[in-house]
């Protein structure tokens, strides 16, 4: 326990098929009150011209329909407040955030989280918003001696905006002489000095994660309502929302790691796939539906350099689709359009980052549409039928992979060349420095085998394992009906309404079938990416309240008790998890890492230059504001190479050898860490055994770490040390002038 003694306060109207299709709102039957419009659009006769009853008429909503959409709307707000709720407690919970100091705060930010919270501290910190954000525009401390627009490197628009949020409200608030923190005497114990904290919107550090929290409490009113549309019942929003919560630690990590890059994207594909879903399920959706697209397309790639490969797994599901004919060439093109339109303006807005045209996700869009666009070529060429459905799939699969590789050669970039590396090296025994930088880390391993039987107990794999059978199972009654009519006639034909109808309601479900494929193929090969894989599959499990899928059931009673029971079931795994997580109570403290921060802080002047292991590089710089050579960022190609030569001191080369390597970078100090030297995840994933790979002559003598922490000289010499970090001064040879030759 420690002890606090507080100090002074520091739209488009909607069609009648698309209300019939709606989840949230049950078709109107029998006699409707809705009153017919005048010329002027207003209703005649009507006595209720305002209010709420003004906006039902307006809606075309009978009362009973307007009740439950609002009983809807109701608790996706309810789930999406409990899920704030739940995210803040554990994140309390687990380090005490309110009781830590502003040094601590940081400290708690380890490796890429700490490098971008760095930038959103510079721009609140700077004289005014527009002076931090050239700041962080021209950075001459993240690479030194490089200047880097960090904007463009590291998808930094959550820390620009957020800060500008931070300067208006601390401006505004203070302004009007408005307390927005309350500061507390922390007293730590055990021989520590007392730190001063701080807790409220005022407080940088809380006003960050509070927003974090807000946005994905959003994102969870978005599953209910996602499970509401997609199942055709407000039961599968709650379905969705109770399979979230039940299997929470294996849905997202947002709660130990709020400035990650997917704390701020995430919450913005669930919109767009939302979206997506609706645009599928209408016939002819509208312009505003693609702008709607468009924009949270947008958000979403902003924020997060790995959004593409996300991206890259639609387009290739909804093209599936296309090829069996559940999804018009019309729809599939407008869809297609809207991505590449959303790419362009992500490539401007983000400076002209090669990354994004030179991605397989690019080159896709591309090949799609050239493959639509000659589809009745196709037609003309090859037989109709699985023919020509593998010949458009392989003219996909061949002309994305030639076009991203044209792309790159002339662009140069080379940026993404680790992620084939890291795939290259699933398959197999391929392996180099970086890719075992990767594979090495548990996240990025194949899915261990505990993930799934936690799925099996929660029921969730059970369920989705029914759910998409029945999907597949129809989806194959198809494509061999197809076939025996010799392909004579599209699977998407809409000859008629009903027919038209029935083959868009399926082809939304044979497109989120597919699309958990192809999150469980990322979730398998990269363990770290099951954060796709286990929402999609509670929206999946939605599917339970289907009445298209599950009509077999019985009536509508029937159905709802069955439902309920594998709730019930679910509960009483998905519970335990809960209490699991509620029962996790910490306290961050982190001491030697604080003295040596404080040390650098007293003791190099503000130009030192510092090396290390990339997590504490990512401190160095929020903390000190030292210039650095090396951070956690290793999508960069020559981000990596430097990180490559500074962990040479953790290889088996001489001493000399990594003294070159580091003055080359310019670096005046490295910071020496015993445990990157000895720690080892599994065989062959110790730093030396890792540099055994690239420097085989030297296999066999005893790593440089090792020689430093017992003596660094004389290469280096140990200015700082406790038990857990070491500082190494580089030794530089003074330059002697030259001698004019009169004076010789």
């Amino acid at each position: 326990m420690v002890a606090r003694n507080r100090k002074q306060p520091s739209k488009s109207p909607a069609t009648q098929t698309d209300r019939d299709r709606s989840p949230l709102v049950s078709p109107p039957g029998g006699r409707t009150t809705v009153r017919r419009l005048g010329r002027d659009g207003k209703a005649l006769n009507s006595p209720h011209a305002n209010g709420l009853s003004g906006i039902r008429h307006k809606l075309g909503l009978t009362p009973s329909a307007a009740a439950k959409l609002g009983t809807a709307l109701l608790l996706a707000a309810l789930t999406g407040y409990l899920h704030w709720h739940h995210l803040s407690q554990l994140f309390e919970n687990d380090r005490h955030f309110s009781h830590l100091s502003n040094l601590e705060k940081e400290m708690a930010f380890r490796t890429e989280m700490g490098l971008y919270y760095s930038y959103y501290k510079t721009i609140i910190e700077a004289p005014s918003f527009m002076d931090g954000l050239y700041v962080v525009m021209n950075d001459r401390l993240t690479e030194y001696p490089l200047v880097i627009n960090t904007l463009k490197r590291f998808n930094l628009y959550p820390e620009v905006v957020l800060a500008s949020w931070y300067r208006m409200y601390t401006g505004v608030t203070g302004f009007f002489g408005i307390p927005t923190k309350t500061c507390w005497s922390i007293n730590r114990g055990e021989g520590l000095t007392p730190v001063d904290s701080c807790e409220g919107m005022g407080d940088p550090a809380y006003f960050y994660v509070s927003f974090v929290f807000l946005l994905n409490g959003a994102m969870m009113s978005l599953f209910f309502v996602y499970g509401a549309y997609l199942s055709g019942s407000r039961l599968g929003g709650v379905v969705t929302a109770l399979c979230f919560f039940f299997n929470h630690g294996e849905s997202t990590r947002v709660m130990w790691t709020p400035p990650l890059r997917e704390s701020f994207a995430y919450p913005f594909l669930v919109l767009q796939m939302l979206l997506l879903t609706y645009i599928l399920r209408t016939r002819n959706p509208s312009r505003t539906a693609m702008v709607a697209l468009g924009v949270s397309n947008l958000c979403f790639m902003l924020p997060w350099q790995f959004a593409q490969f996300v991206l890259l797994t639609q387009v290739a599901s909804l093209f599936a689709s296309y090829i069996l004919g559940y999804l018009a060439a019309a729809k599939m093109q407008s869809i297609l359009v809207t991505h590449m339109i959303t790419l362009g303006v992500c490539f401007v807005l983000m400076f002209g980052n090669s990354m994004l045209l030179t991605s397989f996700y690019a080159s896709s869009l591309v090949s799609i549409w050239v493959i639509i666009a000659l589809r009745d070529r196709f037609a003309q060429v090859f037989k109709s039928g699985i023919i020509i459905w593998v010949m458009q799939g392989l003219a996909w699969v061949g002309s994305t992979v030639l076009l991203k590789f044209m792309l790159s050669t002339i662009f140069g970039a080379s940026d993404d060349a680790h992620i084939s590396g890291l795939i290259k090296s699933k398959f197999t025994s391929y392996k180099d420095f970086h890719t075992l930088m990767y594979t090495c880390a548990a996240e990025f391993d194949f899915m261990e085998l505990e993930t799934p039987l936690r799925y099996l107990k929660t029921l969730l794999l059970p369920v989705n394992v029914l759910v998409v059978a029945l999907i597949a199972g129809r989806t194959v009654q198809d494509i061999v009906r197809f076939l025996k009519q010799g392909g004579k006639t599209s699977v998407n034909t809409d000859d008629d309404e009903a027919a038209g109808s029935e083959i868009v309601a399926k082809g939304e479900l044979v497109y989120h079938s597919l699309q958990l494929v192809a999150f469980t193929v990322l979730a398998v090969l990269i363990m770290r990416l099951k954060l796709f894989l286990t929402p999609h599959m509670c929206i999946m499990a939605s599917l339970i309240c289907s009445k298209q899928l599950f009509a077999w059931i019985g009536e509508r009673f029937k159905h709802q008790v069955v439902v309920f029971a594998v709730l019930a079931i679910m509960a009483v795994q998905g519970v335990a998890n809960l209490q699991a997580q509620w029962a996790i109570i910490g306290e961050f403290s982190n001491v030697p890492q604080e003295e040596l921060l404080d040390w650098i802080q007293e003791n190099t002047s503000p130009d030192s230059v510092f090396a290390g292991a990339m997590p504490t590089m990512a401190s160095v710089k929020l903390s000190t504001g030292r210039p650095i050579v090396n951070h956690p960022h290793y999508e960069d190609a020559g981000l990596r190479d430097r990180t490559k030569q500074v962990y040479s001191m953790y290889s088996r080369m001489s001493g000399e050898t990594v003294k070159g390597n580091l003055m080359k970078l310019g670096v005046d100090f490295f910071v020496l860490e015993d445990s990157w030297c000895t720690r080892r995840t599994r065989p062959g994933c110790s730093m030396p055994e890792i540099w055994d790979v690239e420097d085989p002559e030297n296999v066999g003598k005893i790593p440089l770490c090792i020689h430093m922490s017992r003596n660094s000289r004389p290469h280096f010499v140990t200015v700082f040390y406790n038990d857990i970090y070491k500082v190494l001064k580089v030794l530089k040879v003074p330059k002697v002038p030259k001698v004019p030759k009169e004076l010789r």
